[in-house]
Order: C-alpha cells, then structure tokens, then sequence
C-alpha cells in the first residue's frame, strides 16, 4: 500500500471509532510507531482536525466527515457476504437496516464495481438448518432491541425457556455482550434474578422488552473478559481419549471432533490416531456410536465399558 492510500485508510479508521490508539492503526498497518505519528501529523498539516488525548489515542473532532469513497470490487464483494449472512442470522429490524446501508454502498459504487456486485448476487447462498418461518416466530427476532439495549446501557425484561429446567422464567437482565457461536446467537447479561452472569441463547427469548433502568457499566465485566474467563476454566475432571479412525472417515468427521475436545491428530498407516481432551465420556462416546466399527477406541477402558453399553440399550430396544 502506497502512503496515500494508507493516510486514506488511516483517516477513514480514525472515523470509525471514538478513540483509535497509536497501537491499533501500527498493527492494522504493519507500521511502526514512529510511522504513525508521521502519518498523522501529515493529515493533520492537510487540514483534518485531527486531537489526540495523551496515553488514550487520536481522534476526528466532532463534524468532520470524509466524502464517500470507493469501494474495490472486493471490498463490494465482501460486503454482499455479509449482506447474505445477515439475511439469514439477524432479525427484520436489522437485516432491513443492513438492507439501507447497502443501498447506499451501491450508489457510490462504479459502473463495473455494480456489474461485479451484480453477477455475484445470484450466485452465493448463506443457508440456514431451519425451514421459513414467520416474522414473529424467527428465532433471533430480539437482536435489534438488545443492541439498542447494549448501546444504552438498558436492562432488559424477558421471558426465557431453559430447556435444562424445561420452564420458561421471567428475567431483568444488564446485557454485556452479544456473540455468534454454533449456528445460535448468545447474549451474555448479568441475571438479576440468578444474582450472576449467564449464557443466554437468543433462540430461547419467548418475549423481550427494554425496561425504564439502566445500569453502570463501569460495574460489569466486558464481554471479551467473560469469553477469556470461560476459555481458561478448566472443567471439573478432564480425561485423555485416544481413538484411530480411518482416513476416508476423518473427512466426514470434518470440525465437528474440535466441539469434542480434538487436541491432536497423527497419521499413523492408513489410520488417523485423534487425541481427544475431554470431560464427559458419555458425550463423546453418542457422538462416536454412528460411525459404528469405522472408529477403533485405543483408551480408556472406561470409553469401551461406555460404548458397550449404549451398544447393549440399543440391542435391548429394538428386539424387546
């Protein structure tokens, strides 16, 4: 990337955020510090108001703003992909707020950026696991109120099913964080009602409403901290499982084996031996059970005794 172009992409950063560290401009970049500053100090000789807060960062004083810009076929390429995604993953509120954002991409857009968009629009797809459904029964139909929630610090009233207690409970809740993980959305908020923070899945909201509290946010953990914290517990008990499947087998296993707890996997003849850290055998060995002989159990015993027993209910169920 040329200097202009990179002052460009600097300004149209500092745009983006309130604050934009030193840091985080010489990372995305791959500049030094003292590039930064060079850089900076150039867009600020050539007239952008551009202030900087000692040991916080830079930022664009309030009311200056870039003229639109164009877009690399690229650039339009991937923001069709995540047009598509959010068709699929978000509700009505925000796939329609996507849909006027995209809009108005388009219109900056160069005749052959258009063609480019065009050709493609046909041709990618973002499927779901579920069939249509109605508006009001689209599972991730709250995404824009919770947003509207995290941005202003608003709690939240919602009817929640738990299918481990099979009960729908009424829950105040202070949103921290949405994330998307295994074809759900998640919203991360401290329970008011439980008196901690808990793992809620979207799908699961029957009904949701911003209530007239808000709540300090300086008093709850972020959301990257609450991920890093689960990331770092370590479950109760853990064992080692070693298994050999065959090769032709391990394609179909794909990514599922890393929901398992795959740590390795070595090559070992016209086997693939996989190593497996996890910390429920019962779990794994369900998941194990449809390939049937194609995966041979080399340890624990206790992963065999398992399997044999699952082996045994089934014979037992279908020959009473």
């Amino acid at each position: 990337m040329n200097r202009i172009d990179r002052l460009t992409a600097i300004l149209i950063q500092l745009q983006g955020k309130k604050i934009v560290k030193a840091a985080e401009i010489s990372e995305r970049f791959n500049i030094s510090l003292r590039t930064v500053y060079r850089d900076v100090k150039a867009l600020q000789e050539a007239g952008v108001p551009i202030g900087a807060e000692a040991g916080t960062g830079y930022y664009i004083v309030d009311g200056y703003h870039l003229p639109p810009v164009m877009f690399s076929k690229e650039e339009a390429g991937a923001l069709l992909t995540g047009e598509k995604l959010m068709e699929q993953f978000g509700d009505h509120s925000s796939r329609k707020q996507f849909g006027f954002a995209m809009e108005k991409i388009r219109s900056v857009l160069r005749g052959s950026e258009k063609d480019f968009l065009e050709s493609l629009d046909e041709n990618i797809v973002v499927q779901r696991n579920y069939g249509p459904v109605e508006e009001d029964n689209f599972p991730n139909r709250f995404l824009s109120d919770l947003q509207h929630a995290l941005g202003h610090q608003q709690v939240v009233n919602m009817e929640y099913f738990s299918f481990q207690e099979e009960v729908a409970t009424r829950r105040e809740a202070e949103p921290i964080g949405i994330f998307h993980d295994g074809s759900n959305w998640h919203l991360i908020a401290w329970c008011r009602l439980r008196q901690g923070y808990r793992d809620f899945r979207v799908d699961r909201i029957r009904k949701l409403s911003l209530t007239s509290s808000y709540y300090k946010k300086d008093k709850r953990i972020s959301l990257q901290e609450y991920l890093e914290q689960r990331r770092s517990a370590a479950p109760e008990k853990t064992l080692l499982v070693k298994i050999a499947v065959d090769k032709e087998l391990r394609r179909y296993m794909r990514n599922q084996l890393y929901y398992f707890g795959l740590m390795d996997e070595a090559i070992n003849g016209d086997k693939i031996e996989l190593t497996f850290l996890t910390s429920g055998l019962h779990y794994l060995a369900r998941y194990l059970i449809m390939y049937t002989n194609g995966v041979n159990i080399l340890e624990p015993e206790a992963l065999k005794d398992t399997m044999r027993e699952m082996i045994t209910e089934l014979k037992d169920h279908y020959l009473m």
